[in-house]
């Protein structure tokens, strides 16, 4: 097959140069300092403006590039925290004793109050056992566990070395008054209340035995009957929304459930005797014709007449 003819430019046949685009040269990276000291600068600004989500991420750039700095990591722990992602904090700080704290506040806030005191009593060996935040989490955990009165002496300790126009100081009362409330009705509030019972319910609760724990055949059937008696009422009650205002609940009488069905289907068709003839299956609105059919012959003799 022969070659196709070769086209040249209009400039080139002219004799003209031709211009060459050149591409604009590669930049090189930025060094890693340059990097970093960019991605601290966002951070910050991040953390400045609320967008904790996106300050997370931050952290996760300077990880990468750095993976042991540990003010990218001791803030991504802190926006863990703030943000409520306690699984991913336990998870980044597992095994480093540093964060020891933050470990013991994650799984308090997990419900996981024995990991929590562990990691507490490593938290003291750090940094002491008049940190604040010690104490603090230390209180809580005891109101937690039921140990009102090593709660309430804890929080009287934070209470006497807190400013009184502070923030901290009014959760401290808060926190204070609610233990104290604990230890009065487990000191005399319960007597209390006994005395305010009737005789024969005292002599009864005096004289009575105590309660026999369930067996686990009579809790499951308990359980049974309760999830039968649910579904029974999930089934009996009726929407009030959709009942007509009309209609009383227990007076009015039902609609019919035949109502949506054609008549001729319904079990009450022709009940009340023999249908009448002539109706031979006509449609509404159909009415018949009484008058004969005449013929095809005798139109076409009408035809030649004339009318008088």
């Amino acid at each position: 097959m022969p070659q196709k003819p070769k086209t040249t430019s209009a400039s080139a046949q002219k004799g003209k140069p031709i211009r060459v685009k050149k591409r604009p040269a590669k930049k090189e990276p930025l060094p890693v300092t340059e990097r970093l000291k960019r991605l601290f600068t966002s951070l910050c600004a991040q953390i400045d403006g609320g967008h904790f989500s996106n300050a997370i991420k931050t952290c996760d750039k300077i990880l990468r590039l750095e993976p042991s700095d540990p003010d990218a990591l001791q803030t991504k722990v802190f926006l863990l925290l703030q943000t409520e992602q306690y699984a991913h904090a336990l998870a980044l700080i597992e095994g480093n004793d540093k964060y020891a704290y933050e470990k013991a506040y994650s799984l308090y806030r997990t419900n996981q109050e024995a990991g929590a005191r562990n990691a507490l009593e490593v938290s003291k060996r750090n940094k002491g056992d008049d940190d604040r935040g010690v104490l603090h989490l230390e209180a809580q955990l005891a109101y937690r566990e039921g140990t009102y009165q090593a709660a309430f002496d804890l929080y009287n300790q934070l209470l006497d070395t807190s400013e009184p126009s502070s923030d901290e100081h009014a959760d401290i009362l808060t926190n204070l008054e609610a233990a104290q409330k604990h230890l009065e009705f487990i000191d005399s509030g319960y007597l209390r209340s006994l005395d305010d019972l009737p005789t024969s319910v005292t002599n009864d609760l005096e004289s009575a035995p105590p309660p026999h724990p369930p067996s686990a055949a009579a809790t499951l059937a308990n359980v049974i009957v309760s999830q039968d008696t649910d579904t029974t009422k999930k089934e009996k009650q009726v929407r009030l929304k959709r009942v007509p205002k009309s209609v009383v609940m227990g007076v009015t009488p039902p609609p019919d459930p035949e109502r949506w069905l054609k008549k001729s289907e319904r079990s009450n068709f022709n009940a009340g005797g023999k249908r009448k003839k002539g109706g031979g299956g006509a449609t509404q609105g159909m009415v018949e014709s009484s008058a004969p059919a005449t013929s095809h012959g005798s139109k076409s003799g009408n035809k030649g007449k004339k009318k008088k």
